[in-house]
């Protein structure tokens, strides 16, 4: 159904007045801290966000997963638009209710195969602005959409023809392409251009000897009363898709092992896993197979897992330290099941872009470090919650 023309206001044009004003900003600060030293604290609010993130103090480390919003979709009409607006009051319902210390981007946070533009980081940004407007810091993981190449649609070779097709980066409306781009933008891209431009952002390159897999990367809770004392680690995995197979290779896999052994070598801080789209492991662990040990509201659908088993579920089976897997992709499902010594979980379709006309929502994870727990529940878009599960027994 198609949105009134009218009345939809396309955020993206007013996206760039605000990177024109973000620059303008940016080169304020940098001729006031030439003039003088009283713009210190200005320019330390510019460093970039260290390896670690600390508890509160006195209260739990509270984490919202934001999965599958695809901006972006079915951009040259009024509807895919307003999507996205519809996106961005889900998102800022769930902030305003949790409150969380920090969000997590879990992959499809653009349809990059229905975007036209040179840029996509223009959708990109839009997707994470309500978290940056709230001084929140976030990480990001890719999905199969991210970076996919631009689908062209079959009914634009039929005799209606390709429709005006609006290019936000700039502003023009064209016809048969000009002023539009359909190369896509790699992986590498949006993650550089989301770190440059936002100081809040924890997400990762990860190891250029990964590629074509990118944000790859770990990150520590520290102890509120101590940086130095880890008290859960926090792993961020490319699950591919898109511009390459959808699969977490044998090098991601050695690259954790490395990694894992290097920063938590006797398995003793509690690791917690992040990537899109589910590995083979939740084919065995769906609810058909453990029925009434599972935790959720929504099983609508199969698992759609990576193509393949590289071995990393492997590792994640032999370290009794890891505690939970939390993915994206199937918008159907949101449950949380047993596998082995550790949980298997989804979050929630997060985004109104995609498939599925389910309610959207937000897993929520809570940390506490006094005793140390883990607890997850789902927050609706309407406030209510629940399917409540504790992941770390």
């Amino acid at each position: 159904m198609m949105a009134n023309k009218n009345s939809v206001k396309n955020p993206l044009s007013i996206l760039s007045f605000y990177y024109w004003v973000l620059e303008i900003v940016i080169q304020l600060m940098i001729l006031t801290v030439s003039s003088g030293p009283s713009e210190l604290t200005a320019v330390k609010l510019r460093i970039k966000p260290g390896d670690y993130l600390q508890m509160p103090q006195g209260s739990p480390f509270k984490i919202a997963i934001f999965a599958d919003l695809h901006f972006g979709e079915d951009a040259w009409t009024d509807w895919g638009p307003q999507q996205d607006v519809n996106s961005i009051r889900v998102m800022s319902n769930v902030l305003d209710r949790e409150h969380p210390d920090f969000v997590i981007y879990l992959g499809d946070v653009i349809t990059a195969n229905n975007i036209p533009i040179e840029n996509a980081s223009l959708y990109w940004d839009q997707a994470i602005s309500p978290t940056r407007e709230k001084g929140i810091p976030w990480s990001t993981v890719f999905g199969n959409h991210d970076d996919a190449p631009f689908e062209w649609p079959m009914e634009w070779f039929s005799s209606s023809g390709i429709p005006q097709l609006r290019c936000p980066s700039t502003n023009v409306s064209c016809s048969g392409g000009k002023n539009c781009s359909f190369r896509g933008t790699p992986r590498l891209e949006l993650m550089t251009n989301e770190i440059q431009h936002n100081s809040l952002s924890y997400s990762k390159s990860g190891p250029s000897n990964l590629w074509p897999s990118v944000s790859n990367y770990v990150l520590k809770l520290s102890s509120s009363s101590d940086p130095e004392v880890t008290l859960a680690l926090m792993y961020f995995l490319d699950s591919g898709g898109g511009s390459y197979p959808e699969v977490l290779s044998s090098s991601q896999a050695n690259w954790f092992n490395q990694t894992s052994q290097q920063v938590n070598p006797e398995s003793r801080v509690p690791e917690i896993m992040f990537w899109h789209i589910p590995s083979q492991a939740y084919k065995q662990a769906a609810p058909r197979f453990l029925k009434g040990k599972c935790v959720g509201s929504m099983f609508n659908e199969s698992v759609a897992a990576q193509e393949a088993e590289m071995g990393m579920m492997k590792l994640l089976e032999a370290r009794p330290s890891v505690k939970a897997v939390f993915v994206g992709h199937n918008h159907g499902l949101d449950w949380c099941c047993p596998y082995k010594q550790l949980w298997l979980c989804y979050a929630r379709h997060s985004g109104y872009g995609g498939y599925g006309n389910w309610p959207r929502g937000s897993r929520i994870l809570e940390i506490t470090e006094q005793p140390f727990s883990i607890r997850s529940w789902i927050r609706m878009e309407d406030g209510s919650s629940h399917s409540t599960v504790v992941l770390s027994s």
